[in-house]
């Protein structure tokens, strides 16, 4: 079957694809996990503390990607 559409780039190295993939777990999970570690250790003050993280290690690594 031959699509007209754009060319699709493959990764051209394992390590690329291996990067990629943890990339993606890790993401999922903390999406599922942030639920029940902000219920189980204290709600606001978990939060605080997770978007502190997410805003000195997050954002400056957004940054670099862009």
């Amino acid at each position: 079957m031959t699509t007209s559409g754009p060319d699709r780039s493959l990764f051209t190295t394992t390590r690329g694809a291996l990067f990629a993939t943890a990339g993606v777990a890790i993401g999922l999970g903390n999406i599922w996990r942030f639920p029940y570690m902000m219920g189980r250790d204290g709600g606001v003050v978990f939060l605080l503390v997770y978007l502190v993280f997410a805003l000195t290690i997050g954002a400056p690594m957004l940054i670099a990607e862009w």
